[in-house]
């Protein structure tokens, strides 16, 4: 089965309590929070509901394996990440990805945010 990697993109202003509590239980308790799961049917409903917070795609071992090395806080279930170098691109934190902004499902993309952000 695939990893799907979730970086939250947004703070915690102006959420409902049902995306507040999905959030926590994906792990994703701050903004450029990072949380690695497994691609099933009760995580895709999660990741529904979130969508306009978070950007996710599937994580590769080589940049697992970076993420676990630099940023793993022991103890805890998710990686804390800096804000990416070079940002997130031309249109922001508002858009989805596919328009050009940083929300939603990036695919094999997700590698190089998370580079950028390590």
């Amino acid at each position: 089965m695939s990893k799907i990697a979730i970086v939250r993109i947004t703070g915690s202003v102006r959420l409902s309590r049902e995306v507040e509590s999905t959030l926590q239980m994906l792990n994703l308790k701050r903004k450029f929070s990072c949380s690695v799961i497994e691609n099933t049917k009760s995580n895709a409903g999660m990741i529904r509901k979130v969508n306009d917070y978070v950007t996710y795609g599937e994580i590769n071992d080589e940049t697992l394996k970076i993420l676990k090395e630099k940023r793993e806080i022991k103890g805890k279930k998710f990686f804390s990440l800096h804000p990416p170098l070079k940002g997130f691109g031309r249109k922001g934190t508002k858009k989805s990805f596919k328009v050009g902004g940083a929300l939603g499902y990036r695919g094999e993309k997700i590698n190089d945010l998370i580079k950028r952000m390590v």
